[in-house]
């Protein structure tokens, strides 16, 4: 393509559209249409530019011509209240629901891992040496020890706002290093799954596995599945790099990188949730069994949430994604 006849060709057009866009609000019926012919005229010039003759200069003016253009003819919208119910009742649900192919996995072998680890530490006193002194592992193990004092070393309101931080930040780290492949995801997991199998292995070896247990599974069930999803996002968002699937992989990458956004937000609430949990129930004076059955009975609500509204949204087609007039514009691609 003669990028000169080119620009000479449609250098017209362009100009009548800058023109419209710089009347704004005050176009006719008439002029309100031509200007949505020519943004469409311009987004595949824009398109046969970049992928026969790119010009640099060129591809910047037309792509803020084109960016303006979409602004002017989608217009923009307000954030409501009821964005924040759809979302929460669709398109959180929905994403978590679609990606359960990956965090349902993650979340089998991750804890598969750690009760391995824990059984390697707790049957071999060799092993618990080398984790650290006697003297230092009966001040954790003990009754009244470091593991049990842990969730009571501060005031409730205040370990639960530390907790819920500290794992919303695990949580989106996990989501945002998916784009690497999923390698960092997979580092991260294993310390989480690490940590756990040292409690479980050296409070078994003391004998109080159900002490421990006690005090990790109230709040533990629904922090770890945020994690699992988490990390299983994460590493779909980098399987995608690989295998974009019948899409561009820029638009693939889009696509998995908001619905990833909205995931680390929902995935806030339910750690906050869990935090909750952590500050107010685990280091409670209840009896271990209400603990406990408090932790599994927030694990089935999530589930619950997860499977029968978000299945529900799925099969409606929802895919997490923002809604397509929030998206950015894809180009026409030129055969």
């Amino acid at each position: 393509m003669d990028l000169d006849v080119f620009v000479t060709a449609h250098r017209a057009e362009w100009d009548r559209l800058d023109h419209l866009l710089r009347r704004g609000r005050r176009l006719g019926g008439a002029e309100a249409d031509e200007l949505v012919a020519l943004y469409q005229r311009t987004s595949t010039h824009l398109s046969l530019i970049q992928t026969s003759t790119p010009d640099p200069l060129l591809t910047a003016r037309l792509t803020q011509l084109v960016a303006r253009a979409r602004a002017t003819v989608t217009g923009t919208r307000r954030a409501s209240w009821r964005d924040a119910v759809t979302f929460l009742t669709t398109g959180f649900p929905a994403a978590v629901y679609r990606s359960r192919h990956w965090w349902v996995p993650t979340a089998l072998v991750s804890t598969l891992l750690a009760a391995l680890i824990g059984w390697w530490i707790g049957t071999h006193p060799e092993v618990q040496a080398a984790i650290g002194a006697p003297a230092e592992l009966r001040e954790m193990t003990r009754p009244g020890g470091q593991y049990e004092t842990y969730y009571s070393s501060h005031p409730a309101a205040s370990f639960a706002a530390q907790v819920w931080t500290n794992n919303a930040q695990a949580a989106a780290t996990c989501l945002v290093l998916g784009a690497f492949v999923g390698i960092p995801v997979l580092y991260i997991l294993f310390l989480n799954m690490l940590n756990l199998g040292v409690g479980i292995g050296l409070m078994a070896g003391a004998g109080r596995l159900d002490v421990f247990l006690g005090l990790v599974l109230p709040h533990g069930l629904l922090e770890l599945t945020a994690v699992f999803v988490a990390a299983g996002t994460g590493l779909r968002l980098g399987w995608t790099l690989i295998d974009p699937g019948p899409t561009t992989r820029r638009a693939a990458l889009a696509q998995q990188g908001r619905a990833a956004i909205g995931m680390a937000i929902g995935l806030a609430l339910v750690l906050f949730v869990s935090g909750l949990i952590e500050g107010f129930v685990t280091p409670s004076g209840l009896p271990t069994w209400a603990r406990i059955a408090i932790g599994i009975a927030a694990e089935l609500a999530f589930l619950a949430y997860v499977y029968v509204l978000g299945g529900r949204a799925a099969r409606a087609g929802d895919t997490g994604d923002v809604e397509e007039a929030d998206r950015s514009a894809e180009l026409p691609t030129a055969a």
